[in-house]
């Protein structure tokens, strides 16, 4: 769990912040960069002061028969909780950071720190706990689910996640709108290796985040034989799936722009491994080795069409965070109920392997329950900061760029009129 949780908090630093920076103009790399560091900052302090409690307790939570809400209170700054589960704690915190961190991909180029900075916390809060509690923490959803027949299966967060981070994403780029000049001038990557190296930290990471969530059960745990076999055959599973998957979603994201555009970009091939991640994430539990390379493949395919619709529709998502991240998380968490099988860890076969609708209705009602939640709370928030302290840097910093506005700094000094490095 040491290993796993190391691995996770590289995934938000340094990994999504070289994976965002290389993909925003040069004139912004550091402020991008920083809503990550930030973001880590501020999900640290949240979750020990008032997440966990808000998440996994409050309420006798894990049982099943939760409320729609714990009490962020009873265990504030961890009051109660054994020092033997501060690693899972800091596993979770890592779950926090990189969700909320994830926005801001959508929101590049345009805003105040200090926004972002207020932001954080309430959205935790409001969003991501609040979810967290219901999908894994034995609240009201996981009790209604536990109700029928199977249950939502998110081994590692695809609605907590994924499509929590890409409706938020959504949201806030409608409410705060364009930056300066998109859709009529190019607003392309200053640096594709910082991306490039970006996605192979996240790769390596997902690992911790996916074959890190496996969970042992009271049975496994009491007897050593049962715990030896659970351990290797379930991360075992959960480890190549993930690769299949990522895999496949970055062939299939390579075909689809050669198809379209006559090349296969590098930008392409690390988004297409982002979109794999994304979509396995909630699936590396649930299917067979095929149904990994499925949920890869279909995954990959259709998130690069997705990152497209914002030029038809005219919603500003600077990197694409609503077309990889909630378009993918949909893929993941819906296709578990078409293709998971009773052979994977989960144990429930979906429609395609005899299961019937109910596996595809568990997961389709976590999808909705996500969806709503966060799309209203996210709305009221986004609201409340732009009519008080407001959302966006001036038109005139926008363009001169962000960096400098709210840093003081560049990324790259160069000498004035040489174009070259001082």
């Amino acid at each position: 769990m040491l290993v796993a949780t190391a691995m996770v908090l590289v995934m938000t630093v340094p990994a999504l912040a070289l994976f965002y920076g290389g993909m925003t103009r040069s004139k912004s790399v550091l402020n991008m960069m920083m809503m990550s560091f930030v973001a880590f900052g501020m999900a640290s302090i949240v979750m020990v002061l008032w997440g966990w409690s808000e998440g996994w307790g409050g309420d006798g939570a894990g049982n099943g028969n939760g409320k729609l809400l714990a009490n962020p209170f009873s265990m504030w700054g961890l009051d109660g909780v054994s020092s033997a589960n501060y690693i899972f704690v800091v596993f979770q915190l890592t779950f926090a950071a990189i969700t909320v961190a994830l926005i801001s991909g959508a929101i590049a180029d345009r805003v105040k720190l200090v926004a972002w900075v207020v932001f954080i916390p309430i959205w935790l809060t409001a969003c991501y706990f609040p979810i967290a509690h219901n999908v894994w923490g034995g609240g009201w959803l996981a009790g209604q689910l536990a109700k029928g027949s199977t249950f939502a299966q998110d081994y590692a967060g695809g609605t907590v996640v994924h499509i929590n981070a890409g409706v938020a994403g959504l949201v806030l780029v409608l409410v705060i709108g364009k930056r300066v000049g998109f859709g009529k001038e190019p607003m392309r990557p200053h640096n594709l290796t910082l991306t490039m190296i970006g996605a192979g930290l996240l790769w390596f990471g997902w690992y911790g985040f996916n074959v890190g969530s496996i969970v042992f059960t009271p049975e496994s745990l009491d007897d050593p034989d049962r715990f030896s076999k659970q351990f290797f055959s379930e991360t075992g599973v959960t480890f190549l799936n993930t690769t299949i998957a990522t895999a496949a979603a970055m062939l299939a994201w390579l075909l689809v722009e050669r198809l379209l555009h006559g090349k296969a970009t590098s930008l392409g091939a690390a988004s297409g491994i982002v979109a794999g991640l994304v979509a396995i994430t909630p699936a590396c539990g649930a299917v067979a080795l095929t149904g990994a390379i499925v949920v890869g493949a279909v995954a990959g395919g259709l998130c690069a069409l997705a990152v497209g619709l914002k030029y038809r529709l005219g919603y500003d998502d600077s990197l694409d965070v609503v077309g990889v991240h909630l378009v993918g998380g949909l893929v993941g968490t819906l296709l578990i109920g078409f293709v998971s099988s009773a052979d994977a860890p989960g144990g429930i076969d979906g429609l395609l392997y005899g299961g019937g609708l109910a596996s595809l209705g568990d997961q389709f009602l976590a999808a909705l329950f996500t969806i709503v939640w966060t799309g209203v709370l996210t709305a009221v928030i986004a609201y409340a900061i732009k009519l008080t302290i407001g959302w966006r840097v001036t038109d005139e910093a926008e363009v001169e760029g962000i960096d400098g506005d709210q840093h003081g700094e560049s990324a790259y000094d160069i000498a004035a009129g040489t174009g070259v490095l001082a």
